[in-house]
């Protein structure tokens, strides 16, 4: 079981031991790692999941003994981590990721070794020199040998040209995104621009944005967001708005202060601006409602969501707002594939529900809403 202490090791599949030399031969496109939840989904690694069986996306990161080039102060990849960690064994958002061979887990898949429990697979690239040429050969080879599950790409715009987009989709990618993070210009600046000696840069983020709206088109590309690192509930959905005006969807995050990141004493997201954030997103990509017929607050809290007191009730009650935003799969386009088992809280604080909430999971959530 995922518990609030649990920690797994990380193997290599299916037998060879990450020690000494070997350790520093991981390299993609050889190998990938994957989420915890995703190893566990496969019986790579031992364990349940709290209150959900499985994951379904098949989360994968382009992995390399050098790490990420890049310095984003909230992430457990960031170059300053390199002296504490050796790269293959870093967390990133809040779990480890075990090393897998790539064409030994494509065998797996084939195999049906999940029980068809994957309704998705994403690539997730990193800033580094050999991270693009990889991540078409990581995208090619799945898209030939299982075709029957989409994939999606989390892009790293800072490495990527117009025509790199343009082969990914010939390749067979489904859905392109753009981790953006930060709500804002100056926040970008602050936790993964310049000033704190990392690549990224927003004009080229918002250029692949719009790169990938002409190549993919509406409901094909969209962006992550973090909620809780600085920014207002204003701000967060103002950026919700934009997306969405564009075509895109919106996938969000809560802020969970990284152990070794820059940012690991900044507080974790406050719950009752999480809430309303969760469900000012939802009610802009699903439900029609825009940002600028809501009110908020000299603070910039959301006070009124711009709908009728029963019509907001039944959709909270729905517990849909709450639950994890990411690509879909095969149920409903509010639901999503990408359920990231506990990737942004612990089991005892949920956050992101991996699942439907519960009748007593919609009363807390309503009370944590509540507070200013």
């Amino acid at each position: 079981m995922i518990s609030d202490a649990a920690e797994y090791p990380v193997n290599l599949y299916p037998s060879e031991q990450k020690t000494g030399d070997k350790a520093r031969q991981l390299r993609s496109p050889k190998y990938v790692q994957l989420s915890t939840a995703a190893a566990i989904t496969l019986g790579l690694i031992p364990g349940k999941m709290y209150r959900t069986p499985c994951t379904h996306c098949l989360n994968l990161l382009v992995t390399y003994p050098e790490g990420c080039r890049a310095n984003c102060t909230y992430c457990g990849l960031a170059r300053h981590r390199e002296e504490s960690r050796s790269y293959n064994e870093r967390n990133f958002i809040r779990v480890d990721w075990p090393t897998v061979d790539y064409d030994e887990l494509l065998q797996k898949i084939e195999q049906k070794a999940d029980q068809g429990q994957f309704q998705r697979m994403c690539i997730s690239m990193i800033t580094h020199p050999s991270s693009d040429a990889d991540t078409f050969t990581l995208l090619e080879k799945w898209t030939a040998r299982v075709p029957h599950i989409p994939v999606s790409i989390l892009s790293n715009p800072t490495t990527l040209e117009y025509n790199d987009l343009l082969r990914m989709k010939a390749l067979g990618t489904d859905i392109f995104t753009v981790a953006l993070d930060a709500a804002t210009e100056e926040i970008f600046e602050r936790t993964r621009g310049k000033s704190v000696d990392s690549p990224h840069r927003w004009e080229k983020y918002w250029q692949v944005l719009k790169w990938a709206q002409e190549i993919f088109g509406a409901a094909k590309f969209g962006a992550h967001i973090i909620c809780g690192m600085g920014e207002t509930e204003k701000d967060i959905l103002n950026l919700c708005q934009k997306i969405k005006d564009m075509g895109g969807h919106n996938h969000m995050f809560a802020f969970y202060p990284e152990q070794g990141s820059m940012m690991e004493e900044w507080p974790a997201v406050d719950r009752g601006q999480w809430r309303r954030v969760q469900l000012g997103r939802y009610l802009i990509d699903y439900r029609g409602v825009f940002v600028e017929d809501m009110q908020f607050d000299a603070q910039g809290r959301v006070t009124h969501f711009s709908l009728e007191e029963s019509e907001l009730e039944n959709i909270i009650q729905s517990g849909l707002p709450f639950r994890t935003s990411g690509c879909p799969g095969n149920q409903a386009d509010d639901i999503s594939a990408c359920n990231r088992p506990y990737g942004d809280s612990k089991p005892s604080d949920i956050l992101s529900y991996p699942f439907a909430p519960n009748e007593e999971d919609t009363k807390q959530i309503k009370s944590q809403m509540e507070n200013n």
